[in-house]
């Protein structure tokens, strides 16, 4: 069975989620490839290991014993890969793909430490949520950062960090916002095919209003150009300038003071981003070592 590490790693992976169907998700393969991996491991060790409960997945004491020599081994066998990297000393540009947030605001900050761990050039495209994974399909890139799961045969998707939209200007809000409050603002809005704009409509509907009997004095497509538009605008003005944002690209303006967040009273505004690759490559040594470094991120 060591000649086959996938399937000890499915038994991991089960373990670490506490669920099969988690799994799968996690791992790019359907549920019943999941549990007859596990039946597998089963029937060669003679014994069962896991004990599926209605609160979740269950070691029996065999299931401890390999739960630990499997960690082991994983360890072991992800020290060799960086060793192996090593001898190899393969040089290639790693392309990373992510849409505009995340690559304008988030990713920067962490592209020399991926680059460190996999001893090579990384190069970075922005774009739409929609083109970054076609580029992904199209094998121009090698891990995509995406606001927005858009769901394709071939490509494995990890939920990532949680984010928050918030809305934003350069005047003090109330902390909280009621449906009445929203009216007293002018308005910046992204572009209707916008992911973000989707997201907001949907909470708006919630709170009985409708964009559209917004005063919107314009309507942006880029993050940078909104969060330059509100920076900008008039602080003295009777009807503060406002629009709708991740809290990570106005991450240092809050913190600074140069503009200020509110949220809506009763309602949340998130999301999760996603990191997605190729299934054929969820062995490839240089992907892995980039999605488990990203992973570990676990508040950014």
């Amino acid at each position: 069975m060591l000649k086959d590490f996938a399937k000890l790693q499915t038994f991991i992976m089960v373990i670490k989620e506490k669920s099969f169907s988690k799994a799968s998700a996690k791992l790019g393969i359907s549920q019943p490839a999941v549990t007859q991996q596990i039946k597998f491991i089963e029937d060669y060790l003679d014994t069962k290991i896991v004990d599926r409960k209605k609160n979740g997945i269950i070691l029996t004491k065999e299931g401890e014993d390999l739960y630990r020599i499997a960690l082991r081994l994983e360890k072991s066998i992800h020290s060799s890969e960086k060793e192996l990297l090593k001898i190899i000393n393969k040089e290639f540009t790693f392309v990373m793909g992510s849409s505009f947030s995340i690559g304008n605001y988030v990713l920067p900050n962490y592209l020399g430490e991926i680059k460190k761990r996999i001893d090579n050039e990384v190069f970075m495209n922005v774009g739409v949520s929609s083109d970054i994974v076609e580029q992904l399909e199209d094998k121009k890139i090698d891990v995509a950062l995406i606001e927005s799961p858009i769901f394709k045969d071939g490509i494995i998707y990890r939920e990532w960090v949680e984010d928050e939209l918030v809305v934003f200007s350069n005047q003090p809000l109330k902390k909280n916002l009621t449906a009445d409050d929203l009216l007293t603002f002018d308005w910046i809005c992204r572009d209707e095919e916008s992911h973000t704009r989707k997201l907001t409509a949907e909470v708006f509907e919630e709170m009985g209003v409708q964009c559209n009997i917004f005063n919107v004095i314009g309507v942006l497509a880029s993050t940078t150009a909104i969060k330059e538009s509100i920076t900008h605008a008039d602080k003295n003005a009777e009807r503060p300038l406002v629009s709708i944002m991740s809290r990570h690209v106005i991450k240092s303006e809050i913190e600074n003071g140069t503009l200020y967040e509110s949220r809506l009273k009763n309602h949340k505004i998130s999301r999760h981003f996603y990191i997605a690759y190729l299934k054929e490559r969820k062995h490839d040594a240089f992907v892995d070592n980039v999605v488990n470094f990203l992973l570990s991120l676990h508040k950014i």
